[in-house]
């Protein structure tokens, strides 16, 4: 049964507090509309875990979302979106609206490109899923897409520390076959990735258009409420509340930097632990080899997943 009740929340998971980036637009965009924001800091990185094990947290957290209400479900994560926004959508049809990252920077970046050479930085996930090559040929069908995959730098980010060497070793590592691919836009394939955008426009030049995901998704929740009559009274002023399934403080403490408005009680909620991580390529990658990888243009393989992976939110 569809969800009609105005009054409740729009939902927003991420793997942590990247998708607060993506928060904060919808904020901005909406301050007469009510959020609730998810961050699955517990399981943290996601970038380079299996398809099948980033369904199951998906599964979770969006049925942890549902318990407590809402009517829009936001999925901040690139990874999680790459790997898990169509069984998502196929559980909750009829029910309310299922909203990714992937599709509307796509979409943005179509728009921008002017030679159809676009840069795609994500995780190794992200990449390896093929999801933005799928929405790219949809929007931009002569367009190239060369994509950059790093398990590295939306944990640096995550850390929340001042930007130093490191961040910039590695980025000036990561748009260096983007510089030679001869992109002209690159899309911020991790939510993570905008709080270093100044780092990233220096790396690749003045003359590339950056492209991320924040002010595309507000419209995009903007145009669903609108369409399913579920936005509140715009003259009402709304209110944002956290959740987080890691420690509450270092939510608060960290967030902050990445939503740019005040974050009081976090509050923790408890979701089940993998017994051991399912990293992306773990079983060829040699001792010591770095996880950041070179561009590369992909196949499109399917985005599967085990039904029984979690347990239903239908």
């Amino acid at each position: 049964m569809a969800i009609r009740d105005r009054k409740l929340p729009v939902a927003v998971f991420d793997s942590g507090v990247g998708g607060l980036t993506v928060l904060h637009e919808c904020l901005v965009s909406l301050p007469h509309e009510d959020f609730v924001y998810l961050g699955d800091t517990a399981r943290f990185p996601y970038g380079d875990r299996s398809p099948e094990e980033l369904l199951a947290f998906a599964r979770e957290l969006a049925g942890i979302l549902l318990d407590r209400g809402a009517k829009l479900l936001v999925v901040a994560c690139n990874s999680a979106t790459a790997a898990a926004l169509p069984a998502l959508r196929e559980d909750l049809r009829g029910r309310l609206p299922v909203i990714g990252v992937v599709r509307p920077e796509s979409r943005l970046a179509a728009a921008a490109t002017r030679n159809g050479r676009v840069g795609l930085l994500a995780t190794p996930a992200t990449v390896a899923s093929g999801a933005y090559e799928r929405a790219l040929a949809d929007e931009a069908p002569a367009g190239e897409l060369h994509a950059v995959a790093s398990a590295e730098l939306a944990t640096l980010i995550q850390e929340g520390g001042e930007v130093d060497h490191r961040v910039v070793s590695c980025v000036d590592g990561l748009c260096r076959p983007l510089r030679a691919a001869g992109v002209d836009t690159v899309i911020l394939g991790c939510t993570h990735y905008p709080l270093v955008r100044p780092v990233l426009q220096r790396a690749l030049g003045r003359g590339v258009v950056i492209v991320s995901s924040g002010q595309a998704i507000a419209d995009e929740v903007e145009a669903q409420l609108r369409q399913a009559d579920l936005e509140t009274d715009h003259r009402r002023r709304g209110e944002y509340r956290f959740l987080a399934t890691g420690e509450p403080e270092e939510f608060r403490r960290v967030g902050t930097r990445f939503l740019q408005l005040p974050i009081t009680e976090v509050q923790h909620v408890a979701v089940s632990l993998p017994r051991s991580r399912q990293r992306i390529g773990d079983h060829s990658r040699p001792a010591g080899a770095s996880r950041d990888r070179a561009p590369q243009r992909r196949g499109r393989p399917s985005v599967t997943g085990d039904p029984n992976a979690a347990r239903s939110i239908a």
